[in-house]
C-alpha cells in the first residue's frame, strides 16, 4: 500500500530544513523498500512546528514536528508512516488547539493542498465563486461584496465594495485590477503564504474583481524579496490560462481577464498605492497627490481597482457562500475574519485566522503561549513598523478597526510583534524615525526632513541632553509630520514614537533614571 506523506514547500518551512527532511524521507523509504507518495503542500502556519511532517491515516492526518534529518530513521523505526508513536508525534493535526480554535475562511486550504494542483483547488471549493460570478452582472457582484462588509485588509480598511463601485461607474475603454503584494510590514507574512500556498485563490479573486468592474487586465505587484511567491504565481497563472480560468474567454463565457506578475522595486514606500502605480509604469516609486483617486485615474491614467492580497483572496468565498455567510463573522463594522500574524518575542509564532473581536491577550497568551524568553510582555506593536506600541495594560482590546483606533492604535495588515520587559522603547521610537528616513520617497518636506531630524532629537534624549525641551520638540515634530505629510509613510511614523512616549515615559527620562529603570 502506498503511504501518503506531506512536507510543506512554504519558504518558512524550507528555511527551517523542510527540503532536506523531504529528501531524507524519500531516501529512507527507498532504503527500506517502502512505497510512499510525498506531497509538498502549503504550510498551516504553525511555524514553531516546521518542518512539520503529516501522514495520511484512516483517522486523518497525523503530524510529527519539528522534524530534523537526524529524526527520520527513528520515525520509520517507530512506524510513523502508519501514525506510530514517537516523541515528535502530535496526534491529529486538525485537533491541535492552535488550529481548532481558529475560524479559517480565507486560509481554509492552507496546509492541506498542493499549491500548484488545480485538481486539489477544485476539490476544495476552488473556483466555486467564479462560477457564480459569471452568472451575475458586474453590479450584482459589487453589491455582493458590499453587503459582505469586506474592508481593505492592507491597512486602510476602506470598504472594498465602495471602491469597486467607483471603478464600475467610471467610463473608460480600459480598466485595471492591481494587487498590491508588496508586503513589507515587519512581522507580516500572510500575503506570502497565500501567494506561495494558495495562488489560485488570489487569481480567482482578481478575476472576479475584473468581472465586477469591467477590467480585462490585471497585475500582481510582488515584493522583490519573495522569489518563491513570484515563481509560484507565474506557474499558477500559466496553469489557469491553460485550463480557461484566465484569458479571452473565461470558461466559455466570452468574458476576458488577463493577469501578469511584476517584481516590486524593493522600496517600502512602493507599498503605498500611488507609488506602486508609478513603479508599475516603469517610473521611480514616488507618491502621487490625491485626488484624483486611483479608482478614477489609476494605472496608466485609467480607472483601477487596487486591493491587497488578503482582500482579494477573501472574495471567492464571499461569492461562493454568499455575503451573509461572511458578514456573520466579526463585530461592529469589522466583518469577516483577519489572518493575524504572531511574531517577535513569542513562543508559538505563526498565523491565526480569527473573526474580528478576539483580544490581543487571547492571541498572545492562548495562541502564542507568551514570550519566547519567558519574561513578561511589556509592549506590542500592531500594524507594522508604523503602528503604535501598546502597553501590557492594553492587551484586552479587541482586534477591531474602531476599537484599536479608540486607544490610538491601528490594525494595519494584522502583524503583531511582541516585546518582553527588556525592550528599550526610546530605541524603538528612534528606529521608527530612522526607518522613515531610510524609506521616505522624499517628495514631501515633513517626511523627508522631519524623519532625520526626529532621529537627531531622540539621540539627544537618549544621551540625556535637555530631555524635557527635546521631548517637547519631538512632539511638535510629530504633529507636523502627521498633519503635513503627503502619504501614510510620514503621516504614521509618529504613531510608534508618540505611543512610546505616552505609554513608556520612563524610557525617555534623563540617563541616570533610564539606567535605574
Amino acid at each position: 500500500m502506498t503511504i501518503t506523506l506531506y512536507v510543506s514547500c512554504d519558504s518558512t518551512a524550507r528555511s527551517l530544513g523542510a527540503d532536506a527532511v523531504a529528501n531524507a524521507i524519500r531516501s529512507e523509504a527507498l532504503l527500506r523498500n517502502i512505497e510512499i507518495r510525498l506531497i509538498r503542500n502549503s504550510s498551516r502556519g504553525l511555524f514553531w512546528l516546521e518542518p512539520l511532517v503529516e501522514v495520511a491515516t484512516e483517522a486523518g492526518r497525523v503530524g510529527y514536528g519539528p522534524v530534523t534529518v537526524e529524526d527520520v530513521p527513528a520515525l520509520f523505526d517507530a512506524g510513523f508512516q502508519q501514525g506510530g508513536e514517537h516523541r515528535l508525534a502530535l496526534g491529529l493535526v486538525e485537533e491541535l488547539p492552535y488550529l481548532k480554535r481558529q475560524e479559517r475562511l480565507t486560509f481554509a486550504r492552507m496546509g492541506i493542498t498542493d499549491p500548484l494542483s488545480l485538481d486539489d483547488y477544485l476539490q476544495h471549493e476552488g473556483y466555486a465563486g467564479l462560477e457564480k460570478a459569471l452568472a451575475l452582472s458586474g453590479r450584482q457582484i459589487v453589491e455582493t461584496v458590499t453587503e459582505s462588509g469586506l474592508r481593505g485588509r492592507g491597512g486602510a480598511a476602506f470598504p472594498t465594495g465602495i471602491k469597486w463601485n467607483t471603478v464600475l461607474e467610471s467610463e473608460s475603454d480600459q480598466k485595471y485590477v492591481v494587487c498590491n503584494a508588496d508586503e513589507g510590514d515587519s512581522g507580516t507574512f500572510s500575503d506570502r503564504m497565500v501567494m506561495e500556498g494558495d495562488p489560485f485563490m488570489l487569481i480567482e479573486g482578481m478575476t472576479i474583481a475584473g468581472l465586477a468592474v469591467g477590467a480585462t487586465e490585471g497585475y500582481i505587484y510582488v515584493r522583490s524579496e519573495y522569489p518563491q511567491a513570484f515563481a509560484t504565481l507565474e506557474e499558477a497563472i500559466r496553469i489557469a490560462s491553460r485550463y480557461g480560468y484566465l484569458g479571452s474567454n473565461i470558461l466559455g463565457s466570452d468574458k476576458a481577464f488577463n493577469l501578469q506578475v511584476r517584481k516590486a522595486a524593493g522600496s517600502y514606500v512602493c507599498g503605498e498605492e500611488t507609488a506602486m502605480l508609478e513603479s508599475l509604469e516603469g517610473k521611480r516609486g514616488m507618491v502621487r497627490a490625491k485626488p484624483p483617486l486611483p479608482a478614477v485615474h489609476g494605472l496608466f491614467g485609467q480607472p483601477t481597482v487596487i486591493n491587497n492580497v488578503i482582500s482579494l483572496a477573501a472574495v471567492p468565498l464571499i461569492l461562493a457562500r454568499g455575503a451573509a455567510y461572511y458578514r456573520d463573522f466579526g463585530m461592529g463594522r469589522s466583518r469577516g475574519t483577519l489572518p493575524l500574524q504572531l511574531t517577535g518575542n513569542i513562543r508559538y509564532g505563526g498565523l491565526v485566522e480569527k473573526a474580528f473581536g478576539v483580544t490581543l491577550r487571547e492571541l498572545i497568551d492562548d495562541f502564542g503561549g507568551g514570550t519566547e524568553s519567558g519574561r513578561p510582555v511589556r509592549a506590542v506593536q500592531v500594524g507594522g513598523p508604523l503602528g503604535a506600541y501598546l502597553s501590557a495594560g492594553q492587551l484586552d482590546v479587541e482586534v477591531d478597526y474602531e476599537a484599536l483606533a479608540a486607544i490610538g492604535g491601528v490594525l494595519g495588515h494584522g502583524g503583531i510583534v511582541v516585546f518582553d520587559d527588556t525592550v528599550d522603547m526610546a530605541e524603538q521610537a528612534r528606529f521608527a524615525m530612522e526607518f522613515c528616513a531610510l524609506e521616505s520617497c522624499g517628495k514631501c518636506t515633513p517626511c523627508r526632513i522631519g524623519s532625520p531630524r526626529g532621529v537627531e532629537v531622540i539621540d539627544k534624549i537618549i544621551a540625556g541632553q535637555q530631555v524635557e525641551s527635546q521631548i517637547t520638540l519631538l512632539r511638535d515634530l510629530c504633529a507636523t509630520m502627521q498633519d503635513g505629510s503627503l502619504c501614510a509613510m510620514g503621516g504614521m511614523t509618529p504613531y510608534p514614537v508618540l505611543s512610546a512616549l505616552d505609554h513608556f515615559p520612563e524610557d525617555f527620562a534623563a540617563a541616570p533614571v533610564r539606567k535605574a529603570g
